[in-house]
């Protein structure tokens, strides 16, 4: 008997879901089929106070139990756990591992142009460090002023602290995968708005919930460099990755929410089934 596989599915209720959502969410729901005894978990990431809604909540249960998907309850929120990461980031601060950073993107974007460019990572230019050598007393000064800012990860730091050995995963299809975190710099931990970010509340969640095989889209591949370095900084396990591919249009773009057509529940009043659906993306159960 193999370990129990205990996957999730972890969608944002910012807008309808699409093929490519349902796509993910069968990849995982499979996943834990598969396995002997497996799990199926659904996590809403709502921490996205701007474009959150519960209607769109209200239709992502409704197109996922349409599919054909149970899951357990009670559903995990992130909404309600905020306390949760802004502990984790506290006890990274107190480490000396987070800074805070009062860039704008329009500081950003002059900085690494006055510089002549700035190095690039995984997700274009890395930030160019303007407020990693502020000394503490500016810190907080600035805090104390009210100024509005952000946590970033000192990566050189973080590395230090985790010492020489290497940080790998194993992913399936691609076997084991050596943790380049340099390819995201000093990447926000704690945004501006919300007090976390999606990089720490997943890392945090994923291990609460005991997931032990996370299956995601290849647009969050890159992401996995970095989240290798938090749970090594927090002690988490390691669960194993498996990043599928991504459902294209006909003109090989990745799916958005905003293309109407292809919404769960445009498709649904235009008359197709579960069953279709689920052959068409090639799941059948």
């Amino acid at each position: 008997m193999g370990e129990v596989v205990i996957t999730r599915f972890a969608p944002s209720p910012t807008g309808y879901l699409h093929l490519g959502h349902a796509y993910s969410a069968l990849f995982s729901y499979s996943a834990a089929r598969q396995g002997n005894g497996g799990r199926f978990l659904l996590r809403l990431e709502d921490i996205d106070f701007t474009r959150c809604r519960a209607d769109f909540e209200e239709a992502l249960l409704e197109d996922l139990a349409w599919l054909g998907l149970e899951w357990e309850t009670p559903v995990r929120r992130q909404s309600e756990h905020l306390d949760a990461y802004v502990k984790v980031a506290e006890g990274l601060r107190e480490r000396g591992l987070l800074y805070p950073c009062f860039c704008t993107r329009k500081d950003i974007l002059r900085e690494i142009e006055l510089a002549g460019g700035a190095p690039h990572g995984a997700e274009g230019p890395l930030y160019p460090g303007i407020c990693r050598e502020l000394s503490a007393d500016e810190q907080e000064s600035r805090i104390a002023a009210g100024e509005e800012h952000a946590l970033r990860l000192d990566l050189g730091k973080a590395l230090a602290s985790i010492g020489p050995d290497a940080l790998t995963w194993h992913d399936l299809g691609r076997e084991t995968i050596t943790a380049e975190p340099e390819r995201l710099g000093d990447a926000v931990l704690v945004r501006k708005d919300i007090g976390t970010s999606y990089h720490l509340a997943v890392v945090w969640d994923d291990a609460l919930q005991g997931i032990t095989r996370v299956t995601r889209g290849e647009d969050l591949f890159e992401a996995t460099h970095l989240h290798r370095v938090l749970q090594a900084l927090l002690g988490l396990p390691v669960p194993e990755y498996h990043h599928h591919g991504l459902i294209c249009d006909a003109k090989g773009q990745r799916l958005a929410k905003r293309d109407e057509s292809e919404t769960l529940r445009s498709l649904r009043n235009g008359g197709e089934t579960p069953e279709a659906i689920r052959s068409r993306l090639g799941f059948e159960f």
